[in-house]
């Protein structure tokens, strides 16, 4: 899996956590497990105000962004963060 994170100055939080192909966010639950490789998912069809942009698999593996909010005091990593790669499952460490 890999997740981008798109930076946006908000005050809301984001919590992320994964089992598998499914990510929970937020408390609302989202299984990719069915997406074929090579498909798309559009995100307007997933529902999910942190999701922009499609949901891909590729090579087997899970794409996707999500929105990072951050406060007016974020850190260089949350405010240019990098790709999560590969995350473990459970809590998704997301930069602050």
């Amino acid at each position: 899996m890999k997740i981008d994170l798109s930076p946006q100055r908000r005050e809301d939080r984001l919590t992320v956590n994964k089992h598998g192909d499914v990510l929970t966010i937020n408390g609302a639950e989202y299984d990719f497990t069915d997406l074929p490789d090579g498909g798309t998912l559009p995100a307007d069809a997933v529902d999910c105000e942190y999701i922009i942009g499609s949901v891909n698999r590729v090579n087997g593996e899970l794409e996707l962004i999500l929105l990072l909010p951050h406060g007016p005091n974020a850190s260089e990593a949350a405010r240019f963060p990098q790709p999560i790669i590969n995350p473990a499952d459970g809590k998704v460490e997301l930069p602050k």
